[in-house]
């Protein structure tokens, strides 16, 4: 039997976002998982993924960073309160404030490690710290402040006058 992802255990009507939907067919569909303490994502960048030949471009690290915070917290949330994921109600989080130090240049060298550490939990908030490897070098470190989505939103679709005014 296979691990799964923390992100394969989103709700369906949660689970499209670019980074890290599995329904989200044009996305990265990263996927998350414990190792320890830590969690660890590993993504493959394409070549179109470039900032200048030869390196990745930061608007992807960030995001890997972003997605991999906000898995991170739902997965620390069930931790914490003892419970198996994908257990009722679910949680699911979405980012409150994103901050991302570039620390060098990241090499589109193959495959990247994204691991990540719970800094804090409190409330409706997770506190996520993510650092990005290529071939085992720091090259992107980030904070996550993920907020735990509302369960009305998980039971209903948000209208799109919403989303867009």
């Amino acid at each position: 039997m296979t691990e799964k992802a923390f992100q394969d255990y989103y709700p369906d009507d949660v689970a499209h976002c670019y980074g890290c939907g599995r329904l989200n067919a044009r996305g990265y569909r990263i996927k998350t998982f414990w190792q320890g303490d830590e969690t660890v994502t590993r993504f493959r960048p394409e070549a179109y993924h470039t900032a200048i030949p030869g390196y990745v471009y930061g608007g992807l690290l960030a995001s890997l960073i972003d997605c991999h915070g906000t898995g991170t917290a739902a997965a620390a949330m069930y931790r914490a309160e003892g419970r198996e994921m994908g257990s009722e109600p679910p949680f699911r989080f979405v980012t409150g404030s994103l901050h991302v130090d570039f620390l060098k240049p990241t090499p589109q060298c193959g495959e990247l490690e994204i691991r990540g550490r719970v800094k804090e939990i409190k409330g409706r908030k997770v506190i996520v710290e993510a650092t990005i490897y290529a071939e085992g070098v720091a090259t992107a470190r980030g904070e996550v402040v993920a907020v735990q989505m509302p369960e009305s939103f998980l039971l209903q679709p948000v209208p799109l006058s919403v989303v867009t005014s």
